[in-house]
């Protein structure tokens, strides 16, 4: 499909959005779909006053009609395509009519892939996709490519970047487990299929079933043909090899820290890093990328906002925005990762039923103080004790976290915001959690 075809493509179809959401993704989907002249159907689980700041962006369009605050299952049934969100149960029921209606189930990553015909480079793995995403992002455009980044992006509809696409245009997808899981519903994965590392995750989704979680993300690569590649982590390897072996048909590459190029300087903070710094050389490599300007862009590259974020210093404090890690390993590596003596730590939220244990057995070797934000995993954290040992005061509010924080540091201390669980309950979402903070630290 060329660049002409996707008004052509979409015109009158019936489409059923499921899951509009206020990351600007499904936002970005919808008004790509109505431009179009798609009959859209939104539904979502929000209602109109929840998703007021999403609604308002889409209210010139009469094609679109909204079943707000609940699904129906009419919804599902008589439609050409149900454009599925991120995070929809497995077993929906909605979705399972549909598929009882033989209409295909799309999700905005995957459906690209499909309708573009260009190739795709798919980034995933529990921890590290955003940061090995952009890092190869960096390398390919100073290589001078045309890449289109989407996927698990902020604000981002993949969909949409359809126009966009050129005969020498090459996709950059960081993909999580759900984005993977539409890959594999496609039958397709990216050419170039890059998985970091593997631990549990959205175990609350997955129902504990760790092989659920791992059996969507290996849906990049399932896929993939014998003149395709497969970069993989050193730490994921085993695991793969062990348990998909011969189903693996792709060219296989092993990132390994260990072969870093000496010489080769990095300015991202953590021995984490350098696994993800190796998982985009090879990538960069395997897409035939001149060695120098890999060099370049690995010392420069500083990092995503919210991964280990420097925010600025003050009164010889140091402010970490760490807000994108919602696992105990994540919060872990940043602390483990930050230069200088021990930090104050901000952390707590929501639960997503993963084991806290080696987290805490380590908190009071890395953290000086613990300050927590409430939350379901935050109360599972005040009955195990690590409360009363760190002492840890719980706030509702971030604002107050950070004022205590600060009246509590001197000189030299370091303030790392690293919530180890998700952002559900005090905050819209992920994002908006990171946006507060980041004001609140510059206005301080």
């Amino acid at each position: 499909m060329h660049r002409m075809d996707s008004s052509e493509f979409f015109k009158g179809k019936r489409i059923t959005l499921m899951g509009l959401g206020l990351l600007g993704r499904g936002v970005g989907d919808a008004k790509f779909l109505a431009e179009r002249g798609a009959e859209l159907i939104i539904t979502d689980l929000k209602d109109d006053e929840q998703l007021r700041a999403s609604l308002d962006e889409l209210k010139q369009f009469s094609n679109i009609r909204y079943r707000l605050g609940g699904h129906e299952l009419e919804d599902f049934r008589d439609r050409d395509f149900i454009l599925k969100a991120a995070g929809v149960p497995i077993d929906s029921l909605y979705i399972e009519e549909a598929r009882k209606n033989g209409i295909p189930i799309k999700m905005s990553a995957s459906w690209f892939a499909e309708l573009s015909g260009i190739p795709v480079v798919g980034v995933t793995g529990t921890r590290g996709k955003s940061t090995v995403t952009h890092l190869l992002e960096d390398i390919m455009k100073r290589a001078g490519m045309h890449v289109l980044l989407g996927g698990n992006v902020r604000g981002v509809s993949t969909l949409a970047l359809l126009p966009e696409v050129t005969q020498n245009s090459i996709a950059l997808m960081e993909l999580d487990s759900w984005q993977c899981q539409g890959f594999g519903d496609a039958g397709i994965s990216p050419t170039l299929a890059v998985f970091t590392t593997f631990m549990p995750d959205h175990m609350n989704y997955y129902r504990d079933d760790l092989d659920l979680y791992l059996n969507d993300k290996a849906q990049i690569f399932l896929n993939q043909k014998p003149d395709d590649t497969l970069v993989v982590g050193a730490q994921v390897a085993p695991v793969l090899k062990k348990k998909y072996g011969s189903k693996i048909l792709s060219h296989v590459v092993v990132a390994d820290p260990a072969y870093f190029p000496s010489g080769w300087e990095i300015s991202m903070l953590g021995v984490h890093n350098l696994l993800n710094a190796m998982c985009a050389i090879e990538t960069a490599r395997a897409l035939g990328i001149d060695e120098e300007v890999i060099k370049e862009s690995v010392a420069t590259f500083k990092g995503v906002p919210g991964r280990l974020e420097f925010l600025r210093e003050i009164h010889g404090v140091g402010i970490y925005n760490d807000n994108s890690s919602t696992t105990p390993e994540a919060t872990l590596a940043a602390l483990r990762a930050i230069p200088g003596s021990r930090a104050i730590l901000i952390m707590g939220g929501a639960d997503k039923g993963l084991s806290m244990q080696e987290l805490l057995s380590f908190v009071p070797a890395y953290a000086k103080r613990v300050i927590l934000l409430t939350g379901s995993g935050t109360e599972r954290l005040v009955t195990s004790n690590i409360a009363t040992f760190m002492n840890a005061p719980v706030y509702d509010r971030l604002e107050d976290a950070l004022k205590d924080a600060m009246d509590s540091a001197v000189e030299g201390d370091l303030i790392l915001f690293s919530p180890a669980f998700a952002s559900f309950g005090m905050f819209n979402n992920e994002f908006d959690r990171g946006d507060q903070f980041v004001e609140l630290v510059k206005k301080l």
